[in-house]
């Protein structure tokens, strides 16, 4: 038959890649990775979620593994030594996310600072935290957080469970949790982007096959799974 579209890659040779993914890409990449080995026979990919900083330590400790894809060009630039030129492949924004019918009627950041509030944010070292306390600084929101978490997943879940009344998350998070949590927007101008870069680790030993997977993430067919998803153009 014709060769298809996706030619070179198919031209890779069969491997099995380890993908080091920001814990907000969970579910989107699970589908996309199903979908990556439906049309790259031979190949297998295994996803490891964590917050980006905890990748990026793995990586500079040399733990094995093909590409890394990070929720900031910040953690990327860090392991600039050790991954090859990164591609920007989504993004994403930020949301309020509050207990199921959203009980305090908290309709904006600075209902935030309502110490009767329970608000959750992300450790400071993780993107979304950064994210987190970038947009609260501008504004000139000082929240008390009753606890700080390693990854977005972790805030999403104390909001989901009523441990805290309010966090800061990802909206493709938020979107995930259905009625479990009600989403409140950020303007844009009070808000910040989330940018996703992606990238083969200089370490992997199946160079080939980890270019063509970031690759592909730039492709319509994975830019459609993204987007489905609520994460926006790169």
């Amino acid at each position: 038959g014709t060769p298809s579209a996706s030619a070179p890659a198919a031209g890779a040779k069969a491997a099995n890649l380890t993908v080091l993914a920001a814990s907000s890409l969970t579910d989107v990449f699970n589908a996309a990775g199903a979908a990556y080995e439906k049309s790259h026979p031979g190949t297998k990919v295994k996803f490891s979620y964590a917050g980006s900083q905890e990748l990026a330590a793995q990586v500079k400790q040399g733990s094995p593994a093909d590409a890394l894809v990070t929720a900031d060009t910040k953690t990327m630039d860090g392991v600039k030594a050790e991954a090859n030129d990164p591609t920007v492949i989504a993004k994403n924004r930020l949301v309020i996310a509050t207990g199921k019918g959203n009980p305090f009627k908290i309709a904006q950041l600075k209902d935030l600072a309502d110490s009767k509030i329970k608000v959750v944010l992300a450790a400071p070292e993780v993107p979304v935290g950064r994210y987190s306390k970038q947009i609260l600084d501008a504004q000139k929101i000082e929240v008390k957080p009753v606890s700080q978490e390693p990854n977005v997943r972790a805030v999403l879940s104390k909001v989901e469970l009523g441990e805290a009344d309010a966090g800061l998350v990802y909206k493709t998070d938020s979107a995930k949790s259905g009625d479990k949590v009600v989403s409140v927007d950020i303007p844009d101008e009070q808000n910040v982007v989330a940018s996703y870069p992606a990238a083969t680790l200089k370490q992997s030993k199946n160079a080939e096959a980890a270019a063509a997977f970031v690759a592909w993430l730039s492709s319509p067919e994975a830019q459609k799974i993204l987007q489905d998803a609520g994460f926006q153009k790169p």
